[in-house]
């Protein structure tokens, strides 16, 4: 899952440096299909139910799983960039939301923010504690700072598969769920919105959006409990 993992983390540096005014969110597509030819990875988003591209791409108000097609960025967009990998049978999944450009201040607060409620969660994985520790910990953060965690949404399981039990809530759902073990991997991905919780579901079946068409930010990484805390397998080697 290291081995991965570091795959996902090349596709996240590579997409986010090329998230520039006038590309398009394809050619971001193309960027991350690129690391992982080059890296002999193969993709866990590609065909997952039908879907069409190796990476989601969500800009502005699109919470997760946009479609990568023909949307130019522009000068004060913001992109959620969310990419996977499978080597040797086994997954890793992470996303980050990157500036396009110049962004107001309260725009800067809200990916950081939506960063620091992530690092809080992880900061729960460790063996003893309860599942949702990680949700309580990102919700506090998050809502401390003003905005809303999208519920409809969640973590998960990782590992042969990339969606496996349990899921992982970014809130506190009123019970403290499982008790964590040393061996168990989790996906664990905050979406924060600058307005309310509200999600709605475009046409093509995939694209989340915020309801009231507020601006959301999407961070996530593949976190494993381990006897010396948890360690995050999405990041570069």
């Amino acid at each position: 899952m290291r081995k991965a993992g570091r795959v996902v983390a090349e596709m996240l540096e590579a997409t986010s440096s090329a998230a520039r005014p006038g590309v398009t969110t394809a050619q971001l597509d193309r960027v991350a299909r690129d690391v992982l030819e080059r890296r002999s990875a193969r993709s866990n988003f590609l065909g997952y139910h039908g879907f069409p591209a190796v990476i989601c791409t969500s800009p502005n108000n699109v919470i997760v799983h946009g479609i990568p097609g023909e949307y130019v960025l522009r000068d004060g967009d913001i992109i959620s960039l969310d990419c996977g990998a499978i080597v040797e049978g086994y997954h890793g999944d992470a996303a980050v939301t990157v500036a396009v450009g110049d962004i107001p201040p309260l725009t800067e607060k809200l990916l950081r923010v939506t960063e620091e409620s992530l690092h809080a969660g992880i900061g729960q994985l460790v063996a003893g504690n309860r599942l949702h520790d990680v949700g309580y910990a990102v919700q506090t953060v998050a809502e401390g700072a003003g905005f809303s965690v999208v519920r409809g949404y969640v973590g998960h399981g990782i590992g042969t598969q990339m969606h496996e039990e349990p899921a992982v809530p970014n809130y506190w759902p009123g019970t403290p769920g499982p008790k964590l073990r040393t061996g168990m991997v989790f996906a664990v991905e905050p979406m924060v919105n600058i307005g309310a919780a509200g999600t709605a579901l475009l046409d093509d079946g995939w694209t989340v959006v915020t309801a009231d068409g507020s601006l959301s930010a999407h961070f996530e990484h593949t976190i494993a409990v381990t006897d010396d805390g948890p360690e995050i397998l999405t990041v570069p080697g």
